[in-house]
This record gives structure tokens, sequence and C-alpha cells, in this order.
């Protein structure tokens, strides 16, 4: 089985480049964030000709969720609210950013991370509640079966600095230390692990590049694009790459996909 995720950056302005990525590299599951469009108007067609059954939860221009399965999904959660409930989650399901189904007795968990904007902001502490209310609902999902989980999607942090083209001040966005720590606090604590590290333990690796300053054809990236994987599916897993082609084309999205192989 095969696991993708990929923040296209708007899904309407890079289906082209999705779907004939897919038709090389057929997945079980593709995991997308950022796809920019309310349900009506995400472009199923393209995608359910090549075989794939549609998950969707989007917003116009902003955010927006969406997984693509091979297999008939299960258990179909949109939002924190549908794990939570309302009461606990108030207005966080204002922007669409979560979205998990199972799918061949595995959980898999799609996340659009807020960016934060900048250290100390606003949007800043938006993003560590954020961390803090997700790690309430793995909680819960974990409690429940199927038990093997993916946490995919685009998490705007790099963990460590061997993620990053050049480490970064304390107080960088991506990179702060309140932000690896509440992915620290949210996920690994939980005793999921980046799939990614299970297979190559070297720097200079990146899933997204700048698109100002030359930063992919300079490669200044950043690895800010993740599968965690319960110890489980840990066992299971055989492979976790980066797939930098899509970002050499013209008009990509500034993210490229990741590929988690399990048996």
């Amino acid at each position: 089985m095969k696991i993708a995720t990929w923040n296209v950056n708007s899904i309407r302005t890079r289906q082209e480049i999705v779907a004939d990525w897919l038709k090389t590299n057929p997945v079980d599951v593709l995991c997308l964030q950022e796809t920019k469009t309310v349900d009506k108007t995400f472009p199923h067609e393209p995608f359910e000709a090549l075989g794939y059954h549609l998950y969707i939860w989007g917003q116009k221009s902003y955010n927006g969720v969406a997984i693509l399965s091979k297999t008939p999904a299960t258990e179909v959660n949109l939002g924190f609210a549908s794990v939570l409930g309302e009461t606990l989650t108030q207005d966080w399901d204002e922007q669409k950013r979560v979205l998990s189904v199972v799918v061949n007795d595995v959980r898999i968990v799609n996340l659009y991370v807020p960016n934060g904007s900048s250290v100390g902001s606003d949007k800043y502490e938006y993003k560590l509640g954020w961390f803090a209310l997700l790690k309430q609902y793995l909680e819960i999902l974990l409690a429940r079966s199927p038990q093997d989980l993916c946490v995919c999607g685009d998490f705007n942090v790099a963990l460590e600095d061997r993620d990053i083209y050049q480490p970064k001040k304390p107080n960088h966005i991506m990179a702060s230390d309140a932000e690896r720590e509440a992915i620290q606090a949210s996920i690994l604590a939980l005793g999921l692990k980046d799939s990614f590290r299970l297979f190559t333990k070297a720097g200079g690796h990146f899933s997204w590049w700048d698109y100002r300053r030359g930063g992919f054809a300079r490669d200044r990236g950043w690895r800010i694009d993740h599968l965690y994987l319960t110890p489980s599916l840990c066992d299971r897993a055989v492979a976790c790459t980066i797939d930098v082609e899509p970002r050499r084309l013209e008009r990509p999205s500034d993210h490229t996909p990741v590929v988690l192989e399990v048996k």
C-alpha cells in the first residue's frame, strides 16, 4: 500500500499536474492540502477517471483538504468536531484543515497545519492552540479500531535543523522551539514516528521551496511535509521518499509529494 501527501497550492490550478503524476505514480491513497476550493468546484472528473474515490473538505480561496483513494474509505471524519464534538472545538473548524478516513484497515489523518505567520503573532498563538486540539483528536482516534494510524500532511514545521537548508534562529517561524515542542507533544509523545527518518538520516532532503529568491534553483528548501506512523505501522513500512520531479515542472506547487510504502 502506498500513501502520498502533497500540498498542491490550488487543486484547480494543478489538477493536470496531479493527474499526470498519478498516472505515473498510481498510489493507493493521495492526501492533498491547500486545495483552495469549495467541494462542488473540486475537479472530480480527472481523478475519478483514474479510479479514485474522492473525500473532500474545502473552502473558497484558502485551506482545504482532500483524500483520493483507490479503495472506498470508511469512517470519514470532517474536521475536529466530528471526533471531539462541537462544544470543545467551537470555531476551530472554520478553517478546513482536518480530514480522516479508514482505508484497508489503516486510519489516515490528513492535516494542513496553520502557518503561524510570525513568532508571537495572533496567528502563531492560533497555531499552537491548534496543535493542542490535535493532540486530543489523535488520542481519541488512537483508542479506536483500527489502531494502525498514519498522520500526514503539511505541518508547516521543520522538526529539526537538518530539515532546513540552513539552521534558523530560535524565533524563526516554522522552526521555533515552541512549534517543534508542539509536534513533540501532540504527535511524537503519543508514540508516532517520522516515517522519512526511518530510512533517511541525512539532512539536505526537502519537500518545500519558497517561490521567491530562487528557492528551488538554489535548493534552499525545508522538509515540512511529513507522514507519522504508529509503531505497528512503522513495522510494516518499507520506504518513504520525496519525489522532487513535480517541483521542476512549469507552474508547480511550491511543495512536492512525499510517498510512504507499507507492506
